[in-house]
């Protein structure tokens, strides 16, 4: 059986399409799914460049993380340091001597668990992950989303899927795993999940689109009772369409088991990937599916991270087209509205969607204002229409937009006294040091194929050391 690849993680702001067509030429597309007028106008009133003087959104984080930000997106924004960095971090995560190896060279372990792994990760125990959680919280933040780093490495193992003892000794250690993580999280917090983490059987069942087996149900509604215990949420992961349709089949049946215990709340969510030109009927069949079953659907929507092996004509064929369907289905599920980018996928209702709670993932500024946009004119309305949003970011990705966005709502002028902050998260992984290594060379590789992206947060991090250091010397604000 052939293993499907697992490149990186689905939670990417613009992704840099291998078609010389996909080429970004603006981030705002041509779509009859934009936002209104009115919500154009408060999305100019927000903008950086005339939101009021309020400091730098930046100015939250401590000069540590600004300086160590800087130099890693400096490397990371440059095609000379770029690819020898990869290179380093491959060697790394894949040593063939014990002094490459982090878990064997102390000095190693520690120059990278202060640079890199200090940068993107959450800590190598329960004790640094809360601590990590509590440093967030302060900052603003509503909390996290926590995952496990450590990978099953299903088809690089001898493990047959026909063996059921050597089957449960990988689901077991997957099951280990993500309860220590549902521990580490607080009350609020989300924890990722990866299906494909289970071992080589799941992966086949998944690939089948078969129902799991009665060991697999009873592993992950273990993890369900517990976080529904903890008050915690559950993520899956969004993967390749090798895999991909068997997961949300599995989805679907725990988010009915998690989400129907609550009414209106959303515990257990999936992941959608909107470069997909499939997503918009693929959301609206599930948003049926919830209805009819009488559970609310949790959408966590990412521009997606398989460019490079998955078909290239399941793939929007323009990059402005991913665009338009994020921002378009995004509005839809917002003002529970079906619009030209998602239509009902039944003739019984045509106007409004069902219960849906909200995770806009991306690290994409224009897709975030204009979400911003939409919450703000609802709340001059002092309507919601009951859908709980959430935002999130890569920890140590696009921490502009995220302070950004923290300051928006703090500031911004159209705001009312009674409306709630943000739900802002941060995605973060835990695992030693050297169970991050593959975690940490993906970062990497998602960094080649979003420079852009890359460099504007480069030069974000650097505006705010500038400011800083003329704050010092008084000739700045």
């Amino acid at each position: 059986m052939k293993a499907a690849r697992r490149p990186m993680r689905a939670l990417s702001g613009v992704p840099s399409y291998a078609s010389a067509r996909y080429v970004s030429r603006t981030s705002n597309a041509k779509s009859s799914v934009v936002a209104s007028t009115s919500t154009n106008n408060l999305l100019q009133q927000t903008s950086p460049s005339t939101k009021e003087a309020s400091g730098s959104p930046l100015a939250k984080l401590p000069l540590s993380s600004v300086l160590r930000s800087l130099v890693i997106l400096s490397v990371s924004s440059s095609n000379l340091l770029l690819k020898p960095c990869i290179f380093a971090l491959s060697t790394l995560a894949h040593p063939k001597t014990p002094v490459l190896d982090v878990a064997k060279n102390p000095l190693l372990n520690a120059l990278v668990k202060h640079t890199l792994y200090r940068q993107f990760n959450a800590g190598e125990n329960k004790l640094e992950v809360q601590r990590s959680i509590q440093d967030i919280k302060q900052l603003g933040y509503r909390g996290v989303l926590l995952g496990y780093a450590r990978e099953v490495l299903v088809g690089e193992g001898n493990v047959d899927p026909r063996d059921e003892k050597a089957a449960r000794a990988e689901i077991q250690t997957w099951l280990d795993g993500t309860l220590q993580t549902v521990d580490m999280a607080q009350e609020g917090d989300f924890v990722a999940l990866k299906f494909t983490g289970m071992g080589t059987q799941v992966l086949q069942y998944l690939q089948q689109q078969a129902a799991p087996s009665e060991f697999m149900d009873k592993a992950i509604k273990q993890v369900c009772d517990l976080a529904v215990s903890r008050n915690a949420r559950l993520l899956v992961d969004a993967e390749e369409q090798a895999v991909q349709h068997g997961i949300e089949r599995w989805a679907l049946k725990y988010q009915k088991y998690c989400n129907g215990q609550t009414p209106g709340r959303a515990i257990f969510y999936n992941t959608y990937q909107a470069y997909l030109r499939s997503t918009p009927a693929t959301i609206a069949k599930h948003l049926e599916v919830a209805r009819q079953e009488g559970y609310t659907l949790g959408v966590k929507l990412v521009r997606g991270a398989y460019l490079k092996t998955e078909p290239r004509h399941l793939i929007w064929a323009e990059k402005e087209e991913t665009d338009a369907c994020y921002d378009g289905v995004i509005e839809a599920l917002l003002t529970r509205r079906y619009n030209s980018m998602l239509q009902p996928a039944s003739a019984e209702h045509q106007t409004e969607l069902p219960p849906v709670n909200v995770i806009i993932a991306t690290h994409n500024r224009d897709s975030v204002r204009k979400a911003h946009a939409i919450r703000l004119e609802q709340a001059a309305r002092a309507e919601t229409h009951g859908v709980d949003l959430s935002y999130a970011q890569l920890q140590g990705m696009a921490d502009e937009v995220s302070c950004e966005l923290l300051q928006g709502f703090e500031s911004g002028s159209s705001t009312t006294s009674t409306q709630e902050s943000p739900n802002v998260y941060k995605l973060l992984t835990w695992g030693t040091v050297k169970e991050c290594m593959g975690f940490l060379m993906r970062r990497a590789v998602e960094n080649t194929e979003a420079v852009g992206r890359t460099k504007q947060s480069q030069e974000a991090m650097f505006g705010e050391l500038k400011r800083r250091v003329f704050r010092v010397f008084g000739s700045g604000n």
